[in-house]
């Protein structure tokens, strides 16, 4: 029987979600989209001290926004039974063991190890404790930690972006699977929970490929198969080094509330960010979807670039339909056709409050002294009637013949005397949206 296609986005709520680890739940999700495969959203809880609900809720929020839905959910922290019975199963095998140096002692063999030259490896000296030995480390009020015994046969995968990958599991130190206080480490839990939860495929950083080494021959002891392996390189900022603290820190809730992106915005660049794919702003998931393939993953170190979230996120609002946008706090009170007419040059939703500024209300316009007569010329030639398609052109032809002034000292002194501004939607728009009486009024006063 055919495995079920189904990944997993497992992330720690110890705080916000950032650019970094919301860059794997994407490429994940449309993974298991394009493969018509099931997400699942796994919250990994096992450190009581550090998680917390209200980060949790904040993901949901932030996946949901970005349209990430999920088709299976659970917490590890209610998973506790489960992991310790395949643990017991684990120490019944003799694949966990139990070891009771310090963490000074442990230092002291690694650092001689090093001195020698040769790999820091534990050297597995608690396998030969009797049990009288450990029965004294007990009565001493030593409680053991709990490593994996590494099988020395090599290790292999297929990964989806690295292509072969090999290990030789003799030169992996047994990884300590459960603290003193015996509490599991993650590695050990992520294992057992993707196979109770049939995950088929893992998408994960390059920096957890050692790590992935470990889990497969986990797997491999829980007597499951391991699952396909896709480890992405991590992203750089722009001059090739680790991600800057002002981009690696950006939270997926600042973006939206602080910032005015809009989800497609993060969602285009971050789906092609690293790919033979060109980035392009859309404003359609099926697009991503369609057109996903791990093979697009170079194994280069990819470089973002916090303005690009801006540059996208400007053409993605200039292509929003006035039904897309109607609903929100910053359209009430706007048309339809106020919306057509400066969207162009918005570069967030929030914006077009500071163009129904400039249309609406009382705002102080000025020219310099030398363009006074020029507007109060515009003033007495401005044609009558209402303001449409051609009022503009016709205009502005009336005023070079009668001004000879052509270019910029055409028009730049017009755009001042009706918006106050030096910039803005194309100028035929904004004086219809003024309307004839309004835009009399500014030039008059402008010339004054």
């Amino acid at each position: 029987m055919t495995q079920k296609i189904k990944f997993r986005f497992a992330p720690s709520p110890t705080g916000k979600v950032h650019i970094g680890n919301i860059r794997t739940a994407i490429i994940t999700w449309l993974a298991a989209r394009s493969m018509g495969g099931k997400f699942m959203l796994r919250i990994d809880d096992t450190d009581s001290e550090r998680s917390k609900d209200e980060y949790t809720e904040l993901l949901k929020t932030d996946l949901t926004w970005l349209g990430l839905n999920w088709d299976d959910y659970a917490h590890q922290r209610d998973r506790w039974d489960r992991y310790n019975e395949l643990i017991q199963k684990l120490k019944d095998d003799g694949r966990l063991y139990p070891c009771y140096e310090t963490p000074e002692q442990l230092d002291l063999k690694r650092k001689g190890l090093l001195n020698a030259g040769k790999p820091p490896l534990y050297d597995r000296s608690a396998l030969d404790l009797t049990d009288e030995e450990k029965a004294k480390f007990e009565a001493e009020g030593k409680s053991p930690h709990w490593r994996f015994k590494m099988n020395p046969a090599p290790i292999e995968w297929n990964d989806l972006v690295r292509g072969e990958v090999r290990f030789d599991a003799t030169l992996i130190s047994d990884p300590v699977l459960i603290r003193e206080d015996g509490r599991p480490l993650y590695h050990l839990c992520s294992v057992i929970d993707d196979i109770d939860f049939g995950i088929s495929h893992i998408t994960r950083g390059e920096d957890h490929v050692s790590n992935t080494a470990m889990h497969v021959q986990m797997f491999e002891a829980l007597g499951a198969t391991p699952p396909k392996m896709a480890h992405l390189p991590l992203v750089a900022d722009m001059e090739g080094g680790k991600l800057s603290k002002r981009l690696g820190s950006l939270a997926v809730e600042s973006l939206r509330d602080d910032e005015g992106i809009e989800p497609m915005a993060i969602v285009s660049l971050l789906a092609r960010l690293g790919t033979s794919d060109p980035i392009e702003a859309t404003n359609d998931m099926q697009v991503f979807i369609k057109s996903f393939d791990f093979a697009k993953f170079g194994r280069g170190t990819p470089k973002m670039d916090v303005s690009e979230i801006e540059r996208l996120n400007a053409r993605i609002v200039h292509g929003l339909s006035y039904d897309e946008v109607k609903d929100r706090p910053e359209l009430k009170g706007i048309d339809e056709n106020f919306w057509n007419n400066v969207r162009a040059n918005l570069k967030k939703v929030s914006d077009v409050t500071d163009w129904a500024h400039v249309t609406n209300d009382k705002i102080e316009t000025s020219v310099p002294d030398e363009d006074k007569d020029y507007i109060k010329l515009a003033a007495q030639t401005l044609p009558e009637g209402d303001i449409n398609d051609d009022t503009w052109s016709a205009w502005t032809s009336v005023l070079k013949e009668k001004s000879d002034r052509k270019g910029r000292g055409l028009f730049m002194p017009l755009r001042q005397a009706l918006t106050g501004m030096e910039h803005g939607p194309e100028m035929d728009k904004m004086l219809k949206l003024l309307g004839r009486d309004r835009a009399l009024r500014r030039l008059e006063k402008a010339a004054a």
